[in-house]
């Protein structure tokens, strides 16, 4: 450890009591490997006390925070060459009040665990998202969501939270105490502070009773204003841009016996690994890709329209599905009636359908698609936020006036490498999206810029940022991403981590090196997205090699 950070550690007269869990020579890495740093020191509190030392610390050394969970965000967000707290070691029940449904839990207990001990006194959590690794903290801090038009996001079912700021105290926030800072910390970024405590509210467990087919994408459009979003409480579709194919999955509770669904083609061994070595081959002869969507897919849901499966599970199995391999994801929420409209001018795009052809609509996307194969599926979800009556949280992505669709596209990275068609897929697909007026999900791979973000959002976006600045207006929880993404062109702050190096790391994906206070009143980057685009495409060209 550095000798003067020893030295302010020695200053603390708790350290008997309150020990500083801090370890060197960590390597930080997402989920996807997509991005690495090496923080300075790793830290991994296990008690309240322990994070208001930490954060103390770091202020009297002049140090940036990051936090982290699973790290399963494939975006930048967390890396530091500073201070990283880890919350994993911070994750107890605290209390349960079976009768209310009222969970106080700390922050970084994971989903699976949180699920794991409700079930064993007879509740469940609403709604889950597509995985249950991520910690309770980052799953609300960037908006997770599921598939639903009878809930809305995670967040929404926070009663309050705790969140230890920059000056090393801890503040209760609710829609009854601190409502800005509640709202500001709902969907936080991780750069307000560390949200230390959470009180969520349950339901009674419930067992699913799910069933998907898959058809004609057609027959989902026909059905999108009129019963497919609506004919169940959890509802989501698979679209398959090549096949012109959908899977809508819907599931409903129910008080049936449970019934495991039938094995799946690459939950297996080897559907797997032939889905991960056909897409290592697709690296090289992108060509086949339609005939992969085709081949995999057809295999795992069926080749015949009309083929349908179901299975029974507890919510907390039955909203899952596998992630499979490393990958990126770009996620938009737009209006929900602007869904046929967004499918098909990708399929327009993607297919490069002519007006011959019984799908084609005109695209308008500027970028050609001549050569470009992308992956499948397209992950299309629901949520419905506009009848909300619990605080929106500043940053909200969803819509205010009707429903929210979630369009995912993914981009896998076999063996931790990147695809040749990322640069051009995201272009198109990001144009499209904000032409339909999308916004991004925060927590995925998406280039728009910092300027742009700010139109999206306007003044709610002013108000997160300054109550941001309020509590913590040093910025020991802003790293460079913050910086590009939503904080503007204002001054840099003094402890603020900006970005001074990236290279290719050995075994793929980017590592990341920063720096506290160097660029303080330095200027920033005011360019567009598509200048963001052209430097992703340059730095895939021209990064450093080991």
């Amino acid at each position: 450890m550095d000798p003067a950070i020893a030295s302010e550690l020695d200053k603390f007269p708790d350290n008997d009591t309150v020990p500083f869990r801090a370890t060197l020579n960590h390597t930080q890495s997402t989920w996807a490997r997509t991005f690495h740093s090496y923080p300075e020191l790793y830290i991994q509190p296990q008690t309240l006390p322990e994070i208001e030392k930490a954060i103390s610390l770091a202020r009297r050394c002049r140090r940036r925070i990051a936090t982290v969970g699973c790290g399963h965000s494939p975006s930048a967000m967390t890396t530091t060459s500073s201070w990283l707290i880890n919350l994993d070691h911070y994750n107890k029940i605290l209390e349960i009040n079976n009768e209310s449904g009222v969970v106080r839990m700390q922050s970084g207990i994971r989903l699976y665990m949180v699920g794991d001990e409700l079930d064993k006194v007879g509740l469940a959590m609403p709604n889950l998202g597509s995985i249950n690794q991520q910690s309770i903290a980052g799953a609300i801090s960037t908006g997770t969501h599921g598939s639903t038009l009878r809930h809305g996001i995670l967040s929404s079912s926070i009663l309050s939270l705790k969140i230890t700021l920059a000056n090393g105290k801890t503040e209760t926030c609710s829609p009854t105490e601190n409502e800005e800072l509640f709202r500001a910390a709902l969907i936080s970024l991780g750069a307000l502070g560390v949200i230390s405590e959470i009180t969520f509210q349950a339901v009674p467990a419930f067992t699913l009773e799910w069933k998907q087919t898959i058809d004609t994408d057609f027959s989902m459009f026909e059905s999108w204003g009129k019963q497919l979003w609506k004919q169940s409480e959890f509802v989501r579709v698979w679209w398959f841009p090549y096949t012109r194919r959908a899977v809508v999955w819907k599931a409903d509770k129910t008080e049936n016996e449970a019934r495991p669904p039938p094995k799946s083609y690459y939950d297996a061994w080897l559907g797997y690994h032939v889905y991960h070595n056909l897409l290592a081959v697709s690296q090289y002869v992108p060509g086949i890709l339609p005939w992969i969507e085709w081949f995999v897919f057809g295999m795992q849901y069926g080749f015949i329209n009309g083929t349908v499966t179901s299975a029974i599970q507890p919510s907390r199995q039955a909203l899952l599905m596998n992630c499979l391999y490393s990958q990126f994801v770009n996620e938009w929420a737009l209006p929900l009636h602007k869904g046929p409209e967004a499918l098909r001018r990708l399929s327009s795009w993607l297919n490069q359908l002519t007006p011959s052809d019984p799908d084609y609509v005109p695209h308008g996307i500027p970028f050609s698609a001549e050569g470009l194969y992308v992956h499948a599926p397209v992950e299309v979800r629901v949520t419905e936020t506009s009848n909300s009556t619990t605080p929106r949280p500043y940053l909200d992505p969803t819509c205010t006036d009707e429903a929210t669709l979630y369009l995912n596209a993914t981009l896998y990275r076999p063996y931790n490498q990147d695809p040749p068609c990322r640069f051009r897929y995201y272009q198109g697909f990001e144009y499209l999206m904000k032409e339909l007026g999308g916004r991004p999900h925060w927590a995925k791979n998406f280039e728009t810029s910092g300027p742009e973000i700010e139109d999206m959002y306007g003044e709610r976006l002013q108000e997160w940022r300054s109550i941001r600045d309020n509590v913590d207006p040093e910025g020991m929880f802003v790293g460079e991403w913050h910086r590009q993404v939503v904080m503007g062109s204002g001054p840099r702050l003094a402890l603020e981590e900006i970005e001074v190096m990236r290279e290719k790391a050995g075994g793929g994906g980017v590592l990341i090196r920063g720096q506290v206070g160097k660029g303080v009143a330095s200027p920033l980057s005011t360019k567009s997205s598509e200048e963001s685009f052209d430097e992703m495409r340059a730095s895939e060209i021209t990064i450093k090699g080991e």
